[in-house]
């Protein structure tokens, strides 16, 4: 199963839509990893076991964003299959320690012991060694501490959410890439924890997005959505049918 490091690049895939067959999909197409959103997508709980299944027999790691930073979600999300968690809206190094706690047996862990397989399941060692806990940063209060954050025992990593971001910080919709004070957040993000040893995932628009923060330290990168990647292919599938390759201009 492949995991997300620091030292190398990770290119995912964002899936909002609720399809066991779609994520069964996704986890074929050859991504590093899958990222099931339980925030804002259609997915819930009751239908998690199946899709992370789904993704992980296809050979992804499978990313699960839980809805919000709380021990019964994290240790939920985990239960049924997910191989690493985004927990949102992270805030402080207090937020982060508890995101870390929940996803944890040992060490002064909270995690909850509750394996669905019984013996198949591995001891409290392996599953606290393969867990990958990431907090996202994506508000002002978040970004105030994030070299704290960054520093916490146990956290693997920090994904930024750039949307957020712009908007609590007073920013709008702006991006980096027409917005130097956008960019400069980013930055200190990035910096932040790679000076703390931990992954630094980014939460990107598009293959360019992705491309251009890849050389500048970030090594986890979602770089596309399975409701974008609907709508052009379907966009796109409509304009060749009816505007075929070479045609012209229809006689007068």
């Amino acid at each position: 199963m492949r995991t997300i490091t620091r030292r190398t690049c990770s290119f995912g895939l964002w899936s909002n839509l609720d399809s066991i067959a779609l994520a069964g999909r996704l986890g074929r197409a050859g991504y590093d990893y899958v990222c099931l959103d339980l925030q804002h997508g259609l997915g819930d709980l009751a239908g998690l076991q199946a899709r992370a299944g789904a993704v992980r027999e296809g050979g992804s790691h499978c990313v699960v964003r839980v809805p919000w930073n709380r021990p019964e979600y994290i240790m939920r999300a985990l239960d049924l299959g997910a191989d690493s968690v985004i927990v949102p809206m992270v805030n402080s190094v207090a937020d982060a320690q508890a995101a870390v706690t929940a996803c944890r047996y040992l060490d002064g862990g909270a995690r909850s012991w509750g394996p669905l397989w019984g013996d198949q399941a591995p001891g409290p060692d392996r599953a606290d060694a393969a867990v990958q806990c990431f907090i996202m940063i994506e508000t002002a209060a978040g970004l105030a501490e994030v070299e704290e954050i960054a520093s916490v025992p146990g956290l693997d990593g920090m994904y930024i959410g750039p949307n957020d971001l712009a908007l609590s910080t007073g920013r709008g919709r702006a991006t980096y890439r027409n917005d130097p004070v956008i960019e400069a957040m980013l930055e200190r993000i990035v910096t932040a924890g790679t000076a703390a040893g931990i992954v630094v995932g980014l939460h990107c628009d598009g293959a360019e997005m992705a491309t251009h923060w890849a050389g500048r330290g970030v090594s986890m990168l979602t770089c596309a959505t399975d409701t974008t990647l609907l709508e052009q292919g379907l966009a796109g599938a409509l304009t060749l049918v009816r505007t075929p390759p070479g045609a012209g201009p229809s006689p007068a």
